[in-house]
């Protein structure tokens, strides 16, 4: 049958059913071609045998026709490939004894990769298949160290995947000694993809809501290969990273000390952009990583990168809080807190340039940092985030709390601890106010001022102590807090509504008289204000000093401290 016409009806259904009687009456004794035939992906009878895991379809398939055990389909998969990447071990089995058969002199379907250049073990550990795998890897223990397209073998995804089994069987054939990579590969080692299995791992299990220890499956395969293989710890990827550049990324605290014990030296060795371990960790945030490498190797806290940053830097520029606090537990000399990267920068300047507020903070707090150094520009950090924070005042954008409670801080200690030295100045300049900012205040002034108009109007006609019923007048009208009373209601409305005016009248008027009537607008609600404050302890006055004396006394001094509680919080926010 021609094969571009596809796979005959009956055979194909034979093939996924695994009906051998069905087989054997397709097949002529004079004529087997039928077996040829493919489907539209190239996948033979036996590929579907292998796939669905009929082993005695495939038996009695390749009885007939030897040659289809190395027959590749579309994506360059063998019968035996399929089989793997299905699990379907009795097949499996068939196949590699056929292959373990195949004359010398051709080439075994166990060392046959498809177009991504797996083998059929690349393919059983991929997919998790452990029985096919081990049972491939007893059939041929080269296959484990061989090669794909990605330079990763049998070995380094069994790693990667924690399957510790099938990494113990690989290692366990003294011939793995004999194979040696040229170049280092991109992803590492098995030792490098024992390490970065961890997290990939840890989401496998938890998919399928299993109880499982993240850490531990990885711990196992890299003390086997520590054991077996020990010279992995040695070797680097294609970045320069070993195999504690790794672990440190993943904060696996008990891979960093089984690598360490093994290699102490590993920790000072950089990779090609000069990090060590230690930077690594720094800037994923390894907390447990930095405290098994400061416990082990403190020294290495000295170790500056390509940029000339330590790990400080490293925390405070990747913005990783919590790596910096490890840090700065761990790392004793102060020098290392005020060391200047190749810009000029400790990591203080570089917190304040970058606004990483709580990095800054956490600086801050440590008595070793210097808050007066001065960078090549003789700036300090206050003066960067002053500089922040005007940019952002001049620029419309919205100003961070945090960061002003930053700058607050800074000035605090440059007034406590730098006096006696020579300092940038701190910046008065305010900001021009342009029409939004122009509009946002006029808004809130008008506000203050309708309120304070609505509320003296009213206060008009509900005279404190209420009025004489037959002749309309005040009742307290000849007290002396009830005249002050008048005067000073009197003075807050007629001020709040010369500004309601004056608000009304800005908006069309050019930027000078626009700044002119703000200005008025400012000092006539202080007025205003002031006059309600007083017009309030006079009413209080009035109505409750006959009956408690104490009370009105009370209410009168806690009118007259609000001014000077204003004035002190503002003192207290310089």
């Amino acid at each position: 049958m021609d094969s571009e016409r596809g796979m005959h009806p009956a055979l194909y259904k034979a093939a996924t059913q695994g009906n051998v009687a069905s087989l054997m009456k397709l097949v002529k004794p004079d004529d087997p071609s039928v077996l040829s035939s493919t489907t539209p992906q190239l996948n033979a009878a036996l590929h579907l045998a292998a796939l669905h895991g009929h082993a005695k379809f495939a038996r009695q398939i390749l009885d007939i026709n030897e040659e289809l055990l190395v027959a590749q389909n579309d994506d360059g998969d063998t019968p035996l490939h399929l089989a793997a990447k299905a699990g379907k071990l009795e097949a499996a089995k068939l196949l590699v004894g056929r292959s373990l058969a195949w004359s010398m002199d051709r080439k075994t379907p166990l060392i046959m990769t498809n177009k991504e250049g797996n083998n059929a073990l690349h393919e059983a550990v991929r997919f998790r298949r452990v029985a096919v795998a081990l049972a491939l890897v007893d059939a041929d223990p080269s296959c484990g160290h061989d090669l794909n397209e990605r330079r990763e073998s049998a070995l380094d995804v069994a790693a990667r995947q924690g399957l510790v089994k099938i990494a113990q069987r690989i290692v366990d054939y003294p011939w793995v000694e004999q194979k040696q990579e040229s170049l280092p590969p991109v992803s590492g080692t098995a030792l490098h993809q024992a390490v970065l299995g961890t997290h990939l791992m840890y989401l496998h299990v938890t998919s399928q809501q299993q109880s499982f220890n993240k850490y531990h499956c990885t711990a196992e395969i890299v003390e086997i290969l520590l054991e077996r293989r020990p010279e992995l710890v040695e070797r680097i990827d294609s970045n320069g990273n070993n195999a504690l550049h790794y672990a440190a990324q993943k904060n696996n605290r008990r891979v960093v000390e089984m690598v360490l014990n093994k290699r102490t030296e590993l920790a000072y060795k950089p990779n090609k952009e000069r990090q060590s371990p230690l930077h690594v960790a720094a800037h994923y945030g390894s907390t447990e990583a930095i405290k098994a490498l400061l416990r082990e190797c403190p020294d290495v806290a000295e170790m500056v990168d390509s940029s000339g940053r330590n790990a400080l830097h490293v925390s405070v520029a990747s913005g990783k809080a919590d790596a910096l606090r490890c840090l700065l537990r761990g790392v004793r000399p102060a020098e290392l807190l005020n060391r200047v990267d190749r810009n000029g920068n400790t990591p203080l300047h570089l917190a304040a340039k970058m606004s990483r507020v709580k990095a800054a903070l956490l600086l801050l707090g440590d008595h070793r940092v210097d808050i007066c150094f001065r960078d090549r520009d003789g700036q300090t950090a206050r003066s960067y985030v002053e500089m922040n924070v005007e940019t952002k005042l001049r620029t419309g954008d919205q100003l961070d709390a945090y960061e002003m409670h930053l700058l607050k801080q800074l000035k605090q200690q440059e007034s406590k601890r730098c006096r006696k030295q020579q300092l940038p100045p701190i910046s008065g300049r305010r900001r021009a106010l342009n029409t939004k900012d122009f509009d946002s205040v006029v808004d809130a002034y008008f506000l203050a001022a309708t309120l304070i108009a609505t509320v003296t109007f009213a206060a008009t006609f509900t005279m404190p102590g209420g009025y004489d019923q037959n002749r309309g007048i005040p009742l307290h009208g000849r007290s002396a807090a009830f005249k002050i009373f008048v005067l000073s209601n009197t003075v807050a409305m007629c001020s709040s509504v010369v500004v309601i005016f004056l608000l009304i009248w800005a908006r069309q008027e050019p930027v000078r008289l626009r700044l002119h009537n703000l200005m008025w607008t400012q000092t006539l609600t202080i007025i205003a204000c002031l006059a309600m404050l007083v017009s309030l302890m006079t009413a209080v006055y009035v109505t409750v000093a006959p009956i408690a004396p104490w009370l009105a006394d009370a209410v009168i001094a806690i009118g007259a401290c609000s001014p000077a509680l204003f004035f002190f919080i503002s003192w207290l926010g310089r």
